[in-house]
């Protein structure tokens, strides 16, 4: 119609720019992890303004420091094999926004995260001081409604205790691995870490722990006698369990009762995220009704797919990635290096987010290096190169600076022999940028990926 000027359709990179102009602290830093900033009162009244979309399913919440999505990824395997209409909830994501809500084992499509934008705007805009977590929180429990979902699997943002997640009212909650990591927010002992963590676990709710050092443990028993909750234990009665036979391609390992199970993710850490999913989802037959026989379980494991987790891009040489990014998770990469890979040279790639530990990580990995490069993801958080090495300096290690984690993948590759080993580390933003750039060396088709915004 003349003089009528059309309404300007909402794009992809469109529905992004606005949903990151919330609050980002994925983007500018986290702080302090206390009410001031993480209200949930701010989600649960956008929730209510939305109809309560979390209550329309059953959910299984996880809590950890190190192995939540590798744990969430196997639940929602095992789950899906069984029949049951599945959504996952993620974060941060490897290369695209879309990975974070997943319905049925697919991401979420562009235009549907265009449409929920567009819906859910108006009451986003209703809530003052909202973050970008809290509305992408509230745009998948939305959407999982929405999708009908029978239930969802959802991993804690950061803590537990105050994470948006945390709404939900999970039918079974599980903390996975506990070390120290964003100790500036939770707290710099393990026990008032897993006090944070163990902020999920409701009165009389069931709860499974993966393994865990003795002082997290013990607070995890505390509240759960507190609060009347049943506590199961990964490794313990019946969730022991016996490694196999693992090659380059996956792992077996033997359940306490003659179950035996494959993966294919690598390292022995995946074991106890496998087993400790693998109660989980026992644990959603008994509080939710649903039925999981170990045919699904097993065929569920078996197809979990969870890149850039002691990932094998490459052979002769070989390349590996890994999103290890504190202490442990670095000690967990070099032993998965030395089981899979003895006697091999390995030149380390390395990136970090300036806002993680990553002298405990160079301090893990650097004793097994051969070669060193030093270089920083494109992500905001990343950590100047120079600041990295001066770390290395001080440890009493030499390395070299890349100014870019191509260019770092390009240098390491040149004049290598075949039985070396190139790794890249420190960051999921520093996998992600080495796995795209892997692709474009090779002419692989590229993962989805999202624009500039």
């Amino acid at each position: 119609m003349r003089g009528v000027s059309a309404k300007k359709m909402m794009t992809y990179r469109d529905a992004l720019a606005y949903i990151y102009s919330y609050t980002n602290y994925e983007r500018k830093g986290l702080p302090k992890y206390t009410l001031a900033h993480y209200d949930l009162a701010r989600i649960e009244e956008l929730l209510a303004r939305l109809g309560n979309p979390h209550r329309e399913f059953k959910s299984l919440l996880i809590a950890g420091t190190k192995g939540k999505g590798s744990t969430a990824a196997f639940c929602e395997s095992m789950i899906r094999a069984a029949g049951y209409r599945t959504g996952l909830y993620i974060s941060p994501h490897l290369h695209s926004f879309r990975e974070r809500i997943q319905v049925g084992g697919e991401l979420i499509s562009e235009a549907d995260v265009i449409g929920l934008t567009e819906r859910l705007k108006p009451s986003f805009e209703e809530i003052e001081g909202l973050t970008a977590f809290e509305a992408i929180t509230a745009m998948a429990f939305y959407f999982f409604a929405e999708s009908a979902i029978r239930v969802a699997i959802l991993e804690v943002g950061l803590g537990g205790r105050l994470d948006a997640t945390n709404v939900s009212n999970p039918a079974v909650a599980v903390i996975t691995s506990i070390s120290y990591d964003h100790t500036q927010l939770l707290g710099d002992t393990l026990s008032l870490i897993a006090r944070e963590k163990a902020g999920i676990i409701r009165p009389g709710a069931l709860v499974v722990s993966a393994p865990q050092v003795p002082e997290a443990m013990t607070m995890i028993e505390e509240v759960c006698q507190g609060r009347r909750a049943e506590l199961v234990v990964a490794g313990e009665e019946d969730y022991r369990w016996q490694p196999g036979r693992a090659t380059l391609r996956g792992q077996f390992f033997d359940l306490h009762g003659g179950e035996r199970y494959s993966i294919p993710l690598l390292g022995r850490h995946q074991i106890a995220n496998a087993v400790t999913a693998l109660a989980a989802v026992v644990g959603m037959g008994q509080r939710a009704g649903l039925s999981v026989p170990l045919s699904a379980r097993q065929e569920g494991l078996r197809a979990t797919r969870w890149p850039g987790r002691f990932e094998i891009l490459g052979h002769k040489p070989y390349v590996v990635v890994d999103s290890a990014h504190n202490g442990d998770s670095a000690s967990k990469l070099r032993v998965a290096l030395q089981d899979f890979f003895p006697g091999h040279r390995v030149t380390f790639i390395f990136g970090a987010s300036g806002d993680h530990p990553y002298a405990d990580v160079l301090r893990e990995l650097l004793p097994a290096a051969h070669r060193v490069l030093i270089t920083r993801s494109r992500h905001p958080r990343a950590a100047v190169p120079e600041v990295l090495a001066q770390t290395a300096s001080e440890l009493g290690y030499h390395t070299s600076v890349a100014a870019s984690v191509p260019d770092a993948l390009n240098t390491a590759l040149e004049n290598i022999g075949p039985n070396d080993l190139v790794c890249v580390t420190g960051s999921i933003f520093t996998v992600a940028d080495a796995r795209e750039a892997w692709c474009r060396r090779n002419g692989l088709a590229l993962p989805p990926l999202d624009p500039e915004v």
